[in-house]
This record gives C-alpha cells, structure tokens and sequence, in this order.
C-alpha cells in the first residue's frame, strides 16, 4: 500500500517540498536568482540552502522552478504556496 502519491507537476502544490532542488527567481526581475535545496518552510517564508548558507524566501514575491525526481522542472507562482504547509495540502487549487 502506497501512502503518498508520486511527485509530479500536477500534484506539486500539494505536495512536500522539503528536500527538492529549486531555482528562485524574484517577479521583479531585477534581483538576482538562487539555487539550492528546500531546507524548511513556513506560512510566508520558503528556506532554501544555498551553497554559501541558508537564506529565506517570501512566498508572495518570488518564483520558484523545483525540479522533480524524474528529472523533469515545473515554475510555480509563489503565491499559489502561501499559507501552512499542512493546510496547502488539504486545499483544492483549481488553476495555477
């Protein structure tokens, strides 16, 4: 019996995130882009290790490209993820 579903573009907002390779980028652009592993997540803030130490991510003003298990890299709107983890998981998200 299989108790959580693969991890896929599809179901990634309802998904953990802790542990996946993701690329951010700020919406305006103007800053510039980080890479590393989520390390940790709160309502507003995605933690992300760098390669030169932790820095925190606001939700509602970044975008963030995880790249999957299979190899494949979805860009997910910030936004969609802001609230608590556990509660993100119990909520229907219709568009993204």
């Amino acid at each position: 019996m299989q108790l959580h579903a693969e991890l896929t573009a599809k179901n990634i907002i309802r998904h953990e995130l802790l542990g996946l390779n993701v690329d951010v980028e700020w919406k305006n652009g103007r800053q510039q882009k980080f890479s590393g592993i989520v390390v940790g997540e709160s309502r507003n803030m995605l933690s992300v290790q760098l390669t030169k130490g932790k820095k925190n991510f606001p939700k509602e003003t970044c975008i963030f490209s995880f790249k999957l298990p299979d190899g494949s890299c979805v860009k997910v709107d910030g936004a969609v993820l802001v609230g608590r983890p556990e509660d993100r998981l119990k909520r229907v998200v219709r568009k993204w």
